[in-house]
């Protein structure tokens, strides 16, 4: 290990990180400095906020290791984040939410919904949900973090998640958004950097674009019995239509973040920090370009390191984590594959990658957790900023405390699953009623809450009780039933937010038909 290297690339970048949250401080005086860093972010750092955001190590190191299980068909994926996740965002979600937000005069993702509905119940319902579940999210990015530092640095895994953590909180507690949205961009160079790199010397190390492919390819016949008993069918295809891997690929995976990143509380407040509606197109096209980056190298890398892997030590790459009799752990394909494979100066170029991708989504995490607790659960109007800003920055230890100790707790291999939860809670919860408060007139509070309250416990009772993955995580049904699931396939692996999303939105459409206000005609007339 080169630790002169190691050692001066760190104090560049932890000073530079120094330096922007330093300056996000200085620029936060005020309670919208803090949730919307002053309403007038340039477009093209609002699109690398939005990026890096977005992009997480649970992209990277939980997504990319399932491409090293599942093969490419997760690129499908990075084709629903290009389309859903930057272009009908932007255009159809951002644009109006930006427009209505500064109508409203309001500053969160849940002040927003409350705002639109007139409604303080929906306003701390969401509230409270986000700060309560989304520590699952950011508990799954903060051990892509540190299991990666733990291969690259050779440190206790322990000991990596809480540098990791540390680092993040300091700049997050004192800058507020505008911080935050300082190192996103800062942090989204990098990444971007890092993974540029890191995909030109993967295809260099395999002999090229045409004959990585083909030797990944000539795999399919090494599937594993019990992966091939449940449809995989190689590295370069889909899974067999309807079997269990493709219901998870497609259902979970696919579905569940492509269409989720709608409804995330953490990217729908980047839309209000920009000044028009003009700056949001602007960021489009940087925003795109980014994300097809970012997840098409890290699910091309993951299925590619198959061919390093069996080229090197004669094994595929999930078992070439079970080193020593070890679990096989799919979240540690990814930094295996980088430690062994790489050279010494991109192992830490690549720390600092996922070290950028991990701080930047936390950082938007901690932030949306911190304003939920401390302006949206309790709304005050009399309330001083230098009050709110001290809530908020308690609220962000409270996110701080319960993501660790998540991180600490979580099995291995969790990364992609606990990420693909969450983002499939806020769909169901939030995603019908955030398009209706956006483009139908004739929504109603009454149907708003009926449609986020219901979608939200049948969706949580399927994860504890019906969908195996989950169920197996959280070990409750089991406790109760002394079975890890009560269904039978096919709905022990076809995803939640199959039966949630749908019954979501028939909810909020039933019931605000039927919950139309009286005409005041009607009224009169009697």
């Amino acid at each position: 290990m080169d630790k002169q290297l190691l050692y001066s690339m760190l104090v560049v970048y932890l000073g530079i990180t120094v330096l922007l949250g330093y300056l996000g401080y200085r620029h936060t005086k005020s309670a919208k400095d803090y949730m919307i860093a002053g309403g007038n972010v340039h477009p093209v750092l609002m699109a690398l906020a939005y990026g890096s955001t977005f992009i997480s190590t649970s992209a990277i190191v939980g997504f990319g290791g399932a491409a090293g299980v599942y093969g490419m068909s997760l690129l499908w994926l990075t084709a629903f984040n290009i389309f859903i996740g930057v272009f009908v965002a932007f255009v159809f979600f951002g644009v109006r939410t930006r427009q209505i937000a500064h109508q409203l005069q309001v500053k969160t993702f849940p002040e927003f919904l409350g705002a639109r509905f007139d409604s303080l119940f929906i306003r701390r319902f969401s509230a409270g949900m986000i700060s309560l579940t989304m520590p699952l999210y950011a508990a799954a990015v903060m051990i892509g973090g540190a299991r990666y530092m733990e291969e690259a640095l050779n440190m206790s895994y322990t000991l990596a998640l809480t540098i990791f953590a540390l680092i993040v909180l300091a700049y997050v507690f004192f800058g507020g958004l505008r911080g935050v949205i300082y190192t996103d961009a800062m942090q989204g160079l990098i990444m971007f950097a890092g993974m540029a790199a890191l995909i030109v010397l993967t295809y260099s190390l395999l002999g090229g674009v045409t004959p990585a492919h083909s030797k990944l390819e000539a795999l399919k016949q090494l599937v594993p019995a019990g992966l091939a008993a449940k449809g995989h069918l190689g590295w370069t295809a889909m899974p067999a239509f309807g079997s269990e891997i493709w219901w998870f690929v497609i259902s979970t995976l696919i579905l569940g973040v492509g269409i989720g990143v709608l409804a995330q509380p953490q990217l729908a407040v980047r839309f209000m920090t920009v000044a028009s509606s003009q700056d949001i197109y602007k960021g489009l096209s940087i925003g795109a370009l980014f994300i097809l980056f970012m997840t098409g190298v890290a699910f091309t890398v993951g299925a590619l390191s198959n061919v390093y892997f069996m080229e090197h030590g004669g094994t595929l790459a999930l078992a070439a984590t079970a080193v020593g009799g070890a679990v096989p752990n799919v979240d540690k394909i990814i930094p295996l594959f980088i430690t062994q494979a790489m050279p010494e100066w991109l192992k830490y170029l690549f720390l600092f990658t996922l070290l950028s991708a991990a701080m930047s989504t936390l950082s938007g995490q901690f932030h949306i957790i911190s304003t939920s607790i401390s302006y949206d659960l309790n709304p005050k109007q009399a309330r001083s900023d230098k009050k709110t800003l001290l809530l908020a920055r308690l609220g962000t230890l409270f996110g701080f405390v319960l993501t660790i100790a998540l991180a600490l707790k979580l099995p291995f291999g969790v990364i992609a699953v606990a990420t693909a939860l969450f983002f499939g809670l806020c769909t169901s919860a939030f995603l019908p009623m955030y398009t209706a408060a956006l483009y139908w007139p004739k929504v109603t509070p009454a149907g708003a809450i009926a449609s986020m309250v219901i979608a939200s416990a049948i969706y949580l009772c399927l994860v504890l009780f019906v969908h195996e993955k989950e169920a197996t995580i959280f070990g409750i049904c089991f406790k109760l039933f002394g079975v890890n699931t009560l269904a039978l396939a096919p709905w022990t692996y076809i995803d939640p937010l199959v039966v949630t999303l749908p019954i979501s939105a028939l909810v909020l459409v039933t019931a605000s038909l039927l919950t139309q206000p009286v005409p005041q005609t009607v009224t009169e007339g009697r």
